[in-house]
């Protein structure tokens, strides 16, 4: 599937070629305190990864969750175990050990509080039953949810990019979309700053 001018990594090795180059333009347009955390090996390379994942981490963290992920997200990890420097608010695409639900996490049992009070002034609303099925992917100040509740028919998870601080959600139909998202955005806002 094609969106904004690129690929959607579906395999393996689609996830391969399309972190290398997303990796480059992270290390390209990483402002000065995103670049202090680099190392010359990552600059040179442009891989912000870590191992891959075998088949054994990847299926007991299915089990602990009780869930088996979708295939973008497999794939994912099947190339690294987790992704450092991820453009926007968002810190990093986590290791299989810490991926887990929302509500299990404590910015999840704050948010989850936080939203159930404003709904319970008003009418129930999407976002709270998002928040209590959502696993949390990735984090930072932003998060990268996948909604187990909406799959589409190619096995995928809706995608969603939550701003807590803001309240805002963006959807995507898969993992791999946001992902890709995210790169199209770290190159819109740096030739904005040309």
């Amino acid at each position: 599937m094609e969106i904004s001018g690129g690929n959607v990594p579906r395999t393996a090795e689609d996830w391969r070629g399309f972190l290398v180059e997303y990796g480059g333009v992270y290390v390209r347009t990483a402002d000065e305190y995103e670049r202090a955390r680099l190392t010359a090996e990552q600059i040179e390379s442009h891989w912000l990864g870590a191992e891959p994942a075998d088949e054994r981490t990847i299926a007991a963290t299915e089990q602990r969750l009780g869930i088996r992920f979708p295939p973008g997200l497999r794939a994912f990890l099947a190339v690294t175990d987790g992704w450092h420097g991820v453009g926007g608010w968002i810190d990093q695409v986590s290791p299989c050990a810490e991926i887990d639900w929302l509500r299990n996490t404590d910015m999840g049992t704050e948010l989850i509080e936080i939203y159930a009070e404003e709904e319970e002034e008003s009418e129930p609303n999407e976002l709270i039953a998002l928040l209590r099925s959502a696993l949390v992917i990735a984090n930072g100040e932003d998060l990268w949810l996948l909604d187990p509740t909406r799959t589409q028919p190619d096995g995928e998870w809706t995608a969603h990019e939550f701003a807590p601080k803001y309240g805002e959600d963006s959807e995507y139909p898969s993992f791999a979309e946001l992902f890709h998202a995210s790169k199209e955005q770290m190159i819109s806002l740096a030739e904005s700053e040309e």
